[in-house]
């Protein structure tokens, strides 16, 4: 089964696209390739936090009984 990608542009203050363009040269790596991995970062700790903020959450109820 072919792998289906979907293009998407964006726009990035000069400064950032500098450091990004030093990282992707020293790493050898594609902007498409670092891109992936910093939102799969993103989502793994967006994830973790919710988790975090639900067993908050559910203490502070068992706290209160």
């Amino acid at each position: 089964m072919p792998t289906t990608r979907k293009a998407i542009t964006f726009s990035m203050p000069p400064e950032m696209a500098e450091q990004v363009q030093q990282v992707l040269k020293e790493e050898g790596r594609t902007m498409s390739e670092f891109l992936r991995e910093a939102i799969r970062l993103y989502m793994q700790e967006r994830a973790w936090l919710r988790q975090e903020r639900r067993q908050r959450a559910e203490a502070r109820r068992n706290d209160q009984e």
